[in-house]
């Protein structure tokens, strides 16, 4: 095994991790907050999944040789951050992130469980998370309005970076809101004291609260967009880089990762696709069979960043809120774009992708059910009534076969 080590693979690995914290952490806080988290337990958070990250992105491509790369959940944080809290505060959506995990582990061991997430359009599934991330993208405009010249710095070097290297451009926006923070935001010394002080987050213990408006309003919704949004791309990955692990097995052991950080505030870990296309890829090292050692060596950045939480949490306290939801909006911008293409390509399924997009996006709730959910299922229900007379149809003789 040792002698599979290279430094292309260290440098990629190191860079994938860096990629895949810097990029996205943002989206996580916004998220865990929205959910009703306190500082504490979103630095929490942000530590159980940053280790159960990094463990199963270390001991699944031990195991297999193969460069899994394993995430959290980007797109069920955006999820959280733009749906209402739960009425049973942060413990009632902790109870949903066992749920969603439970869930995840019965599509990896039952089959039939499986397929029908699959069955779930790609169009509808697309269109609900662009929905769910409108909100988001639209912060960094938001931000220009409320604090021009705090948010314009921020931007333009996202513009500036995304034109020549679009991986590093989130990292580089986030060094730039580093720099507005410390240069452009009257701090006190005693907070930037508090924020050394904290470095090192400590795990918080939350009990889970179980109901079925959590269960239907933020469970069965971060269950679909974690397994539509991240698995099954994750898997594809691989599959186009000519690696074919079990992927039921996969799903399994980031559902179990998900249960376990869930009382510390994790929501959800599972396979990636960003940074499994780095470290699965040529760039990781030219023999496809020495190239898990990239994903070993994030998943060892991960368990380092994850330790140092507490200075990420705290930092990010300090500043404007308008700040971080613009940073995040940023950092979501690639997904949304991907997310409205994938949703609107296929001409027969836009209306029912419209649908689900316009009922997420609109992010009303009925019954205590988030807008996700019920975007879903009315972009479903125009699908399968097209399907049905369209069937119907064939069967009359009035169209081709």
């Amino acid at each position: 095994m040792l002698r599979d080590f290279s430094l292309q693979s260290m440098s990629m690995g190191l860079l994938a991790a860096f990629v895949g914290f810097a990029s996205s952490f943002s989206v996580i806080l916004q998220g865990l907050e929205g959910a009703g988290a306190t500082h504490a337990q979103s630095a929490s958070g942000l530590m159980a999944l940053s280790i159960g990250m990094g463990l199963c992105g270390i001991l699944i491509p031990i195991v297999t040789r193969v460069p899994v790369s394993v995430a959290w959940s980007t797109p069920g944080a955006a999820l959280m951050a733009t749906s209402a809290a739960l009425p049973g505060g942060f413990s009632q959506a902790v109870g949903a992130f066992v749920i969603s995990a439970l869930l995840i582990i019965l599509a990896g061991l039952v089959r039939p469980v499986g397929r029908a997430i699959s069955a779930i359009p790609a169009p509808l599934a697309n269109a609900m998370l662009a929905g769910v991330l409108l909100a988001l993208c639209f912060a960094p405009v938001e931000a220009v309005k409320v604090s021009p010249l705090l948010a314009l710095p921020i931007i333009v070097t996202f513009l500036a970076v995304s034109a020549f290297n679009r991986l590093m451009a989130v990292p580089a926006a986030l060094l730039a809101f580093v720099a507005v923070l410390v240069f452009g935001v009257d701090i006190d010394e005693g907070a930037w004291s508090g924020v050394f002080r904290n470095a090192i987050a400590a795990p918080v213990w939350v009990t889970p609260h179980f109901s079925l408006q959590g269960a239907i309003s933020l469970g069965i919704p971060l269950f679909i967009v974690t397994m539509a949004s991240q698995n099954i791309p994750g898997v594809a990955i691989l599959n186009i880089n000519n690696y074919r692990p079990s992927a039921g097995r996969l799903f399994s052991i980031t559902g179990l990762a998900t249960l376990l950080s869930a009382p510390f505030g994790g929501h959800g870990i599972n396979l990636a696709a960003i940074t499994a296309a780095m470290c699965a890829g040529p760039d990781s090292h030219p023999d496809p069979k020495r190239r898990y050692w990239a994903a070993i060596v994030s998943g060892i950045g991960y368990i380092v960043l994850g330790l140092f939480s507490g200075l990420v949490v705290a930092l990010v306290s300090l500043a404007p809120p308008i700040l971080i939801e613009a940073v995040a909006g940023l950092a979501l911008i690639g997904a949304f774009s991907g997310a409205v293409l994938g949703a609107f390509k296929e001409p027969e399924a836009r209306e029912a992708a419209a649908i689900t997009f316009l009922v997420a996006a609109a992010g009303v709730s009925f019954l205590g059910v988030s807008g996700a959910f019920w975007g879903l299922l009315a972009g479903l229900a125009v699908h399968g009534l097209k399907v049905w007379a369209l069937r119907r149809q064939r069967a009359r003789g009035e169209v081709a076969g």
